[in-house]
């Protein structure tokens, strides 16, 4: 992001990013709870934050690990003695900050209904895979509707979530490199469950993105 702070905490119109994303949980009607990986150094900050932007669901904040799924794993730990085996654990950026109540509502659903269900839309693009003897040619395609983007919001019950974090860590299968937990579940035999999913709900990563996002809630203004 080229910025002084962490990207979550890149200001839009004078609130941090990651303060929209809380926002949107904290209105939904079936989110009783958050829990906030953080990254340290940074958790004083949050507290304030949330008081100014009364995030009263905000009930945990946990320590951030040195990759991605280190920090999904210390926040599913964190719930542990805090959520039943059948509670619904939504895992989310909070650098997507446009996540919207429908998009909550089939996640919810979907998890409660089959265990999972991971947010997910077609594939408009065409794909080509790139000839491993001249790789600047091709000559096979995947057709685009066998295809799906998946994204977060990704909800589970809490025992599965659990269960295979260990396992994982365990195993170290699913853990390395660009892995999240949709990938994760995949790789220890988990069938996962497609929910609705929406073109808005983009994830903040370069300063154009910003530009993107300031765009986009002045248009809902």
């Amino acid at each position: 992001m080229g910025a002084d702070v962490p990207k979550q905490f890149v200001q839009v119109n004078g609130k941090p990013v990651l303060f929209y994303t809380l926002e949107a949980f904290e209105r939904h009607p079936m989110v009783d709870a958050i829990e906030l990986v953080c990254i340290d150094g940074w958790q004083d900050t949050v507290w304030a934050y949330a008081r100014e932007y009364d995030i009263s669901k905000l009930k945990w904040i946990v320590k951030g690990g040195a990759s991605g799924q280190e920090s999904i794993r210390n926040g599913v730990f964190g719930l542990e003695g805090k959520c039943a085996s059948d509670d619904i654990v939504i895992v989310h950026d909070g650098i997507r900050p446009l996540v919207d109540s429908a998009v909550l509502d089939d996640v919810i659903r979907k998890a409660r209904q089959f265990g999972n269900g991971v947010t997910s839309m077609p594939y408009n693009e065409q794909i080509f895979l790139v000839d491993a003897e001249r790789p600047d040619t091709t000559v096979k395609y995947i057709p685009r509707e066998t295809l799906r983007r998946v994204a977060t919001p990704q909800a589970f019950r809490f025992g599965l979530l659990d269960e295979k974090y260990h396992e994982a860590f365990e195993k170290k299968i699913g853990i390395y490199g660009s892995s999240y937990t949709n990938t994760m579940m995949a790789e220890l035999g988990v069938r996962l469950y497609f929910a609705a999913g929406s073109d808005r709900n983009i994830k903040l990563t370069t300063p154009g993105d910003i530009e993107i996002f300031k765009a986009m809630i002045q248009g809902n203004g």
